[in-house]
């Protein structure tokens, strides 16, 4: 795996970790600048914040070593297209959030660009 791979990795663990504190530690009465409205009770965020901070338990082994852990690699992959496929779901089917569009569709890029570093990944080892 590339030096820009593992750069790129160390980034993705960089930004779950910023989200998972932002969430956790932003005040409720700052969310409406995200697009959450009337939003209440901080159980859900500070779970989404602790979730992102768990993520860079993966993140962060994928890219010190990929190859010796590419079923973490692996995982980032599917972990991106999921929060991909459940935000957008959200926002078409539950309620059109500008922030959670955005972050759906930076997860997609991100997941499609952890795709390709994979997929060079398994050429490479094979």
């Amino acid at each position: 795996m590339s030096r820009l791979s593992k750069v790129f990795l160390i980034l993705v663990s960089v930004h779950s970790l910023c989200v998972g504190v932002g969430l956790v530690t932003i005040p409720l009465e700052y969310f409406g600048i995200f697009g959450f409205e009337s939003y209440q009770g901080n159980l859900f965020k500070i779970q989404g914040g602790v979730f992102h901070i768990v993520m860079c338990g993966a993140y962060i082994p994928a890219a010190l070593d990929p190859v010796r852990n590419i079923v973490l690699v692996r995982f980032s992959v599917f972990a991106k297209f999921t929060a991909t496929l459940f935000l957008l779901l959200f926002v078409f089917l539950e309620d059109m959030v500008w922030m959670v569009l955005a972050s759906g569709i930076l997860d997609f890029i991100i997941g499609m660009m952890l795709l390709w570093f994979y997929r060079k990944l398994m050429v490479k080892s094979s």
